[in-house]
């Protein structure tokens, strides 16, 4: 499929249209959805941006990656019945994680968002993965056909990200500890 003209007007009055013909209004749940998903998308954009010589960081294909399948998720709520992701997308995930968790010390103490512009940005990403998957539950219900996978990758999705923010607080700066009010 090829966008040859972006603006097409057809959503001035409030509806937008899905792969499958459907048309929708667009504060719609699967339209919201698929809008949350791509401010996620673009919250990993600009955490591959800010990686520190972004074009051979040992994260920035992971990142391409899961660009890719959240790309791949949004496609799933703009064809209904389809589904793009699988039970392979979640072992890569947890599969991730593991690597990479391998290369932190245990986690004794809560940490702050924070410890350098990236180390935030990761965090960021991680809670709209939160929210996006919070909104993926809440809607599951008035969605028919959501692909499982989904939910379960937002999960996962969003735990790959606190520890890839764990890992680049420690390489670019330090993790913040959190301290009760008390005691700060």
């Amino acid at each position: 499929m090829r966008l040859t003209r972006i603006t097409t007007r057809t959503g001035d009055e409030g509806i937008t249209g899905l792969a499958d013909g459907q048309r929708l209004p667009k504060h719609h749940p699967r339209i919201a959805l698929m809008g949350e998903l791509d401010e996620l998308n673009c919250e990993l954009g600009m955490l591959q941006a800010l990686l520190p010589d972004p074009d051979i960081h040992e994260l920035a294909p992971l990142l391409t990656r899961l660009q890719h399948h959240l790309f791949d998720l949004g496609g799933e709520l703009a064809m209904p019945g389809h589904q793009a992701l699988g039970e392979a997308a979640l072992e890569r995930l947890d599969q991730a994680i593991e690597t990479l968790n391998s290369t932190l010390p245990p986690l004794k103490d809560f940490i702050l968002p924070g410890g350098s512009k990236v180390a935030a940005q990761c965090h960021l990403a991680r809670a709209k993965a939160r929210r996006v998957e919070r909104q993926w539950t809440g809607t599951s219900h008035e969605i028919e056909g959501l692909n499982p996978v989904g939910q379960a990758y937002l999960n996962r999705l969003s735990d790959l990200l606190f520890i890839m923010a764990r890992r680049l607080a420690r390489d670019t700066g330090e993790e913040i500890l959190w301290h009760s009010g008390q005691d700060a």
